[in-house]
């Protein structure tokens, strides 16, 4: 299997992914977005999502394609993030023309991480102008581990993070991931270095661990309360509809569940966004969505583990980083 040129979603010709960043705040705001509007779905395994707009994703709704789509930091606060998004992308003509008005579609998701250690003592929500920055930071190249949405991640165990990775399918498709790694599980094989996503990962991108030698005997580490949830984004170049994508962002789950243990909680929100260029036809509509889907999960798995992997240490954490238990790869 071979990665994309970055290993990152922005493989994907004309995505773009921003990220803001509070350092007082131990909290931030990571954006997908393009040139022209993409397709989007979204498929919610967690049992406590927090989400805007996400109803009109469904593929029987009228609007099939988004402008941005936003994953941030903040519980309920942080669904403000799409409203700066919305409100930046209107003042540049971008959005669903409705008569003589211009309403950017920007479904978003959020993660907990109000009690991480950053001082949340605002006087007015910050998340708003976060949004707008994030927007304006969008490019093709990006960070990852503690910056945007991953800032005040955390997991069991160690920090979580902001992670991306990518693959080309035997048909020529790109596909890829990105998400906030925000767990109430462990990405990390308790009382070891390897990832739970080991056997999936490519080119030593979280250190080369590979697989856990033998199968843990002890039920799992977990941070048993609210402060969770993992929210990603599984993209490809290849032109799917609505419920293709819905499809692919489902299929993907696996990855989630093959990177975190456990995943799918009652108190974690997870859930895929499911994205389409559109840039590049099926070659085989029986064959490509079942690798495509097969890809997303692969990916999503590889970009959890990248996520703690790459999160670095910053004053008044209350969790470890990877890195700071176990030797890095230089």
């Amino acid at each position: 299997m071979k990665t994309g040129p970055k290993n990152l979603i922005t493989d994907i010709a004309g995505l773009k992914v921003g990220n803001a960043t509070d350092e007082r705040l131990k909290s931030g705001t990571t954006i997908l977005t393009a040139d022209a509007p993409f397709t989007a779905a979204v498929h919610v395994m967690g049992g406590a999502p927090g989400t805007r707009e996400t109803d009109l994703l469904a593929p029987d709704k009228t609007v099939q394609q988004v402008d941005a789509l936003v994953l941030s930091g903040g519980s309920a606060f942080g669904l403000d993030a799409a409203s700066g998004v919305a409100d930046l992308l209107r003042s540049q003509g971008r959005g669903f023309q409705v008569a003589d008005q211009t309403v950017p579609i920007v479904p978003s998701a959020i993660l907990f991480d109000l009690i991480n250690g950053g001082d949340k003592g605002w006087d007015a929500n910050p998340y708003r102008d976060l949004g707008k920055q994030a927007l304006l930071n969008a490019s093709g190249d990006f960070d990852l581990g503690t910056i945007g949405a991953g800032t005040g991640a955390t997991t069991a165990s160690f920090k979580g993070g902001l992670g991306s990775a990518s693959i080309i399918t035997p048909s020529g498709h790109t596909v890829a991931a990105l998400v906030a790694v925000n767990a109430l599980g462990d990405a990390v094989v308790p009382d070891g270095s390897h990832f739970w996503a080991g056997p999936w990962e490519l080119n030593a991108e979280f250190g080369g661990h590979g697989p856990a030698p033998t199968a843990p005997k002890n039920w799992p580490k977990t941070k048993l309360s609210a402060q969770n949830t993992t929210i990603a984004i599984v993209a490809t170049d290849a032109d799917l509809t609505q419920a293709q994508c819905t499809r692919m962002a489902t299929a993907s789950h696996d990855g989630m569940a093959r990177a975190l243990v456990p995943s799918h909680t009652p108190m974690d929100g997870d859930l895929v966004f499911g994205v389409s260029t559109n840039a590049k036809p099926l070659t085989d509509p029986l064959q490509d969505p079942i690798l495509l889907g097969h890809a997303a999960a692969t990916c999503l798995a590889r970009a959890i583990g990248r996520g703690v992997y790459e999160a670095t240490s910053k004053p008044g954490d209350l969790v470890p980083t990877y890195g700071d238990i176990h030797k890095k790869s230089p």
